[in-house]
């Protein structure tokens, strides 16, 4: 066995209501719920540090063949807010492709979701053609929002 990565399986972002999450993934985003589970102690809890965890967890598949997103609540610790503005360090984002972003835009507008700015045209470098916009999830998450150029799709 060799102890070199071979992909990744799954990124994890800590959540303050999992149902509701959840909601936003599988109906804005087009997710698919892969699996929901609770945890309490254990390995889970020797994993993240906390010998008392307590957590509600959901694991969502995006369309197409992606990592999957992990969603985190905990009961026990109880989260604290945290200020996740996209240039603050250790602050993540997910990206996810589209094939129509000014119409996933307007899903987005009608699910009242919050944007930082309309579709943006990319206008240099490698992703040149392309659109792109970032806007937040129900906990303020940072979900970036890409449509490849038409010269890579």
């Amino acid at each position: 066995m060799s102890e070199r990565i071979s992909g990744i399986h799954h990124v994890g972002f800590t959540v303050t209501n999992l149902d509701r999450s959840v909601k936003f993934y599988t109906e804005v985003l087009e997710c698919t719920v892969v699996v929901e589970q609770e945890k309490k102690g254990g390995y889970l809890g020797a994993i993240v540090g906390y010998p008392e965890a307590d957590v509600r967890m959901a694991q969502v598949q995006p369309p197409g063949n992606t990592p999957r997103i992990e969603l985190f609540e905990y009961r026990v610790p109880r989260s604290a807010p945290k200020d996740l503005e996209p240039r603050n360090v250790g602050n993540a984002h997910v990206c996810f492709v589209v094939d129509d972003l000014p119409k996933m835009y307007e899903r987005l507008l009608e699910h009242n979701v919050t944007t930082f700015s309309e579709p943006i045209e990319i206008d240099t470098g490698v992703n040149k053609g392309g659109y792109g916009l970032y806007a937040k999830d129900p906990d303020g998450i940072t979900i970036e929002l890409f449509q490849l150029p038409k010269s890579k799709q």
